[in-house]
């Protein structure tokens, strides 16, 4: 979907946010279904499930800030969730535009999140990107986040 259908949609219902997560519902079937499964389930042992767990991590400045750079830089090693650990590689997905970026993030804090899912803006990405982070920052970034608000 264009900007320029999701204006004219937002104009007509009064909101643009139903476009956006129709855009990052289809861009997240398309960039990261193949690992994290449809409607974010997950694969035990392989890639942790996103779905009930992202929007309650973006529901902080720095559980959003911790998303922005995992998407922007990727993120690769053991991580914990919900007693399970997790080795693996998540590429970078920088190549997508800030708009894409926000618009998957925005759809992945939906998935069976109570009441007012969190949501992200382009400028927010632009942002984020403009500092990069390696990886060891971005595992350092998750364990500061981890000790401030435990990850689900």
């Amino acid at each position: 979907m264009t900007k320029l259908t999701a204006l004219v949609i937002g104009l007509l219902f009064g909101s643009t946010s139903i476009a956006y997560a129709e855009d990052g519902q289809a861009l997240y079937s398309s960039k990261c279904s193949v690992c994290h499964q449809a409607a974010g389930i997950g694969s035990p042992g392989q890639f942790p499930p996103l779905s009930g767990r992202v929007g309650k991590i973006a529901s902080s400045p720095e559980g959003k800030a911790y998303l922005k750079d995992v998407l922007l830089n990727g993120l690769h090693g053991a991580i914990d969730v919900s007693d399970e650990t997790y080795v693996g590689f998540m590429p970078s997905f920088n190549s997508l535009t800030d708009s894409q970026i926000a618009a998957v993030l925005t759809y992945v804090s939906s998935l069976n999140t109570p009441g007012k899912a969190p949501a992200f803006s382009e400028d927010e990405i632009k942002a984020s990107r403009s500092t990069p982070k390696k990886a060891k920052e971005i595992v350092s970034e998750r364990a500061a986040l981890n000790a401030i608000h435990p990850l689900p």
